[in-house]
């Protein structure tokens, strides 16, 4: 038909963070939330135990570092009891961590889409924080259990545990959007994430409070924003300790630099991805 025109979408190649149109990833926004969806499906089809996974996986972790660090080597818990503690750390570590993993493997587990379809490749990424999401709301729901169990209330402390997870996942996606690019190319990375997120796990207070740092080294171990992170999330969660707002606000100013930096590095090398991976 004359005077009728078709809709057409034109690609044309953008560099840096001008490359990032919110208005485009909004329009995906059903697809990120079919990706995150299909994520959770995958990891617990074909398990008996299904999701009851999420609630183990810190149950385990809190009882063995509860065992070794609380009994064995006798390290302090800041007034609760050790086992409460240590999950309520986990449940900051499993939420740190889980996007990460996650992240930097998705691209080469989606390389059947990318090769063919047209979508703003950073949905891959951001999509697996939908799946932490839902983990971490499982793990939480035991939490309160906890509470009930142990009598502690956090208070209105828990309020800011939003902020800490907002900011936890903004570190979690930056170093993720840049281990997902660099997987694309060299799968080492895919080798050498979970060795160097073990040393990171035990450099990181998690089974431990961060004043049980002896003072000759604490000023190199706050260096680590997971430091300051991990701490006020469990501080909302059990209401214990104190934050120190220089630590607060070197963190959440590393986690929000990390994550510009990784979606940057994601978008230089990103039109490289359908040609190696």
């Amino acid at each position: 038909m004359e005077g009728v025109t078709r809709p057409t979408l034109v690609i044309r190649r953008t560099t840096g963070w001008r490359g990032y149109s919110a208005r485009e990833l909004w329009d995906f926004r059903d697809l990120l939330v079919v990706l995150g969806a299909r994520d959770v499906k995958l990891r617990y089809r074909q398990t008996a135990l299904g999701v009851i996974w999420v609630i183990l996986q810190p149950l385990i972790g809190a009882g063995i570092f509860s065992l070794v660090f609380g009994n064995v080597a006798k390290l302090p818990s800041e007034g609760i009891p050790y086992f409460l503690f240590a999950y309520a750390g986990f449940l900051g570590w499993n939420a740190f961590q889980g996007t990460l993993s996650r992240a930097s493997m998705c691209l080469v587990q989606s390389s059947h889409l990318i090769s063919k379809v047209f979508f703003p490749r950073l949905i891959l990424p951001l999509s697996t924080v939908l799946s932490t999401l839902l983990d971490f709301a499982v793990g939480l729901a035991f939490l309160v259990v906890l509470w009930f169990v142990y009598d502690v209330s956090p208070g209105p402390r828990i309020l800011l545990l939003p902020v800490w997870m907002f900011l936890l996942q903004c570190l979690a996606l930056g170093i993720g959007f840049y281990a997902s690019a660099l997987t694309v190319r060299f799968r080492d990375v895919q080798h050498a994430l979970p060795v160097l997120t073990q040393f990171v796990l035990y450099a990181s207070p998690v089974a431990y409070a961060a004043s049980v740092v002896p003072e000759s080294v604490r000023t190199f171990y706050q260096l680590n924003p997971l430091t300051g992170l991990l701490e006020a999330f469990r501080w909302s969660l059990v209401g214990n300790g104190a934050l120190d707002p220089r630590h607060i606000a070197y963190s959440a100013v590393v986690s929000l630099v990390v994550f510009v930096w990784g979606a940057i590095a994601f978008r230089r090398m990103e039109r490289q991805f359908a040609d190696v991976i």
